[in-house]
C-alpha cells in the first residue's frame, strides 16, 4: 500500500475523540503542535488536505506497519493463533479504548455461527462476546431449537467496544472485518446467523433493509446465511420476538436437513 493511502487510511477516522488520539499517538509531535484544534478540523477539508501535507512530509509512521500487506495473522490456521496474533491489535481508535479485546467464544469447528454487531459494556469487561442482557436473550434463543452455546460459535464484527456503545463506524468494521472473515475461513459453518443490520451489510457488503432480508436464506460464498434481529433490539422491541422464533424454527429445520443429509451419505 503506498504512503498516499496508509495517510488516507489515518484520517478517514473521522476525528472522533478516541480517532484524535490515535493520530496524536502515532503521529509526531510537531505536527500535533501545528494543530492548534480540534474543532478546526471537523468537517474542513483545507485543514484536512494540510494534515496530509503534514504527515506526507514527517512520514512519521509506527514501527510495526499496521497497513503491510498480507501480515502473519492471515496465515493463521486455526482460532488460538489467529487470537494469539491479533488480540493486541491498535489498527482503529477502539484499540485504545476498550479494556478487554472481544474474539469470539464457542465451537471451533461449529456447524452454526452466530455473528453480532460489536460487544458492549459487559462484554468488554469480561472478554467475551454475548454475556450481558442480549447475550442471555441469545443463549434462550440458541437453547430453544435445542442447541448449546458450546455446540456453536458466537462472535462479532467489531473485536472492540466502541465508546457508549455507539453503532460502529464504517471506518473500524473496514479495518476489523478481515479478522471476521479470517474467523470464518477457520471455522467452515456450513450456517451463519448475522444479527442484525450491521453484521448483514457487512458480510453482504452492501446496504439493505432488515424487512427485505429478515428470515430469508441468502448465500454467502456457498454458505447459507439466515439474517435476524439482534437480542439486542428484541429487549427494546419484544415485537419482534415471533420473528426471531420464525427464523429460528427455519434454521432448526435447515440443520436437520443438513444432519440428515450426512447420516445418508
Amino acid at each position: 500500500m503506498d504512503l498516499q493511502k496508509k495517510i488516507e487510511s489515518y484520517l478517514k477516522f473521522q476525528f472522533h475523540d478516541e480517532s484524535f488520539i490515535y493520530l496524536e499517538k502515532n503521529c509526531n509531535t510537531e505536527f500535533f503542535d501545528n494543530v492548534k484544534k480540534k474543532e478546526a478540523i471537523i468537517d474542513n477539508k483545507t485543514t484536512k488536505q494540510s494534515i496530509i501535507s503534514q504527515i506526507n512530509q514527517s512520514r512519521d509512521f509506527p514501527e510495526n506497519d499496521l497497513f503491510a500487506e498480507e501480515p502473519q495473522w492471515s496465515k493463521s490456521d486455526n482460532l488460538e493463533d489467529l487470537y494469539s496474533q491479533i488480540k493486541d491489535c491498535q489498527k482503529c481508535p477502539l484499540g485504545l479504548t476498550r479494556k478487554n479485546f472481544v474474539f469470539g467464544s464457542g465451537n471451533p469447528k461449529a456447524d452454526i455461527m452466530f455473528i453480532g454487531e460489536a460487544p458492549g459494556a459487559d462484554e468488554d469487561e469480561q472478554g467475551l462476546p454475548f454475556v450481558g442482557r442480549a447475550g442471555q436473550l441469545l443463549t434462550k434463543i440458541i437453547e430453544s431449537i435445542a442447541l448449546k452455546r458450546s455446540d456453536v460459535y458466537i462472535c462479532n464484527i467489531l473485536k472492540c467496544r466502541p465508546p457508549k456503545n455507539r453503532k460502529p463506524l464504517i471506518s473500524e468494521t473496514d479495518e476489523c472485518e478481515p479478522y471476521l472473515f479470517k474467523q470464518i475461513e477457520i471455522i467452515k459453518p456450513k450456517f451463519i446467523i448475522a444479527l442484525g443490520l450491521t453484521s448483514a451489510e457487512t458480510l453482504l457488503k452492501k446496504k439493505v433493509k432488515m424487512s427485505e432480508i429478515e428470515g430469508k436464506i441468502i448465500d454467502y460464498k456457498s454458505t447459507k446465511m439466515l439474517v435476524t434481529y439482534h437480542p439486542a433490539a428484541l429487549l427494546r422491541n419484544p415485537e419482534w420476538k415471533r420473528n426471531v422464533w420464525e427464523d429460528m424454527k427455519l434454521l432448526r429445520k435447515l440443520y436437520d436437513e443438513y444432519l440428515q443429509n450426512i447420516t445418508n451419505s
